[in-house]
């Protein structure tokens, strides 16, 4: 079998795993939080939903690895650039930051393209991909910070409302909670396995073997591997990210959560498809800057400053910040290495 084909296949089981320890926390912070389902229930959910989301739809989208931001002219620019990419999410898991993956893959990509710079003179870097990754810092958590408060605010009002009229509204709250969580899961397994598959599908195309496209067949047997890897993440490492964002930012409750959740997919749903209908592409954001703005931008409106904590936030902040750069200096470091010591 060919040596990429296993460097490729490994390497894409363990960035599904990177993905799923760390971006576990997206679709379930609030309702753990929120006290609707504990860690354990809300992972079983969102295994579930995540592998129906990833066979039934993520086969569509099989991307390359880092979303185009450089050339990487052989197997072991994709092999460093993976490596790069997992040790930054699997160092984060550890620490229970929450990262964005696809931020980190950026990042290992563009270090590629740095080292080549830097030995050679010459790299194919897209840096209008990396502007819109830099504006989308601002904008997301910005958006999802706004959005989340005016929810909170109106399901507030909706939940006062139920209450006067003699409904039960925690347990209409706690199954919209539910439903959020569970769409939440199936639309990240739907999108995001492609940041596992792409590993895969790059190593393929670098070596030659894959020049057209991947039948449906095999494009669902590998949204079922990076489902898997998921899961397996999620499960073994998952709930420290899950316990930072459910309970270390603000107090969460049942319309907080459901506000929270609610606005989390509405931004990632609008960056993608208004930019779309009027540039022809998606805003490239990141799905863990806009669910950790949502529980900020609850947990503001609920009590302003004094009910969130700023020495968490500052933290997950200087995260976000540090992901490229650091991704972007491991690969860097490593590329340089292997040129000047292998010439390879």
């Amino acid at each position: 079998m060919d040596l990429a084909v296993v460097l490729g296949f490994a390497l894409m089981v363990y960035i599904a795993w990177c993905i799923g320890a760390n971006d576990a926390a997206n679709p379930t912070e609030c309702a753990v939080g929120s006290g609707a389902v504990d860690i354990r229930k809300a992972l079983i959910l969102f295994s579930i939903f995540v592998a129906l989301g990833s066979i039934t739809q993520g086969w569509m989208v099989m991307k390359t690895f880092g979303g185009g931001v450089s050339e990487m002219r052989g197997v072991q620019d994709a092999l460093i650039a993976s490596l790069s990419t997992g040790i930054w999410i699997t160092t984060a898991s550890f620490l229970g930051m929450p990262i964005s993956t696809t931020h980190s893959a950026v990042g290992g990509v563009l270090g590629i393209g740095l080292a080549y710079t830097f030995m050679y003179g010459t790299a194919n870097i897209k840096y209008e991909v990396v502007s819109k990754i830099i504006i989308s810092w601002i904008t997301s958590p910005i958006s999802s910070i706004l959005v989340s408060a005016m929810l909170y605010i109106a399901l507030n009002k909706l939940y006062a409302y139920l209450s006067r009229k003699g409904r039960p509204p925690d347990k209409i709250f706690k199954y919209l909670m539910i439903l959020s969580l569970v769409f939440s899961a199936y639309s990240f397994g739907a999108n995001d396995v492609s940041n596992a598959t792409g590993v895969y599908v790059t190593f393929l195309r670098i070596s030659g073997i894959y020049v057209g496209g991947i039948d449906i067949m095999t494009a669902v047997m590998l949204a079922a591997v990076g489902a898997f890897g998921i899961i397996l993440g999620g499960f073994t490492l998952g709930r420290k990210v899950i316990t930072t964002v459910a309970f270390k930012i603000t107090r969460l409750d049942l319309i907080s959560g459901v506000a929270g959740e609610l606005s989390n997919a509405l931004v990632v749903w609008l960056f993608t498809t208004v930019p779309y209908i009027l540039f022809g592409y998606g805003m490239p954001i990141s799905t863990t800057h806009a669910s950790v703005s949502a529980v900020i931008g609850v947990g503001l409106a609920r009590g302003g400053l004094k009910a969130i904590d700023k020495s968490i936030i500052l933290r997950i902040v200087l995260s976000w910040i540090l992901t490229v750069p650091l991704t972007a200096g491991i690969a860097l470091s490593l590329r340089i290495l292997t040129l000047s010591i292998l010439g390879v």
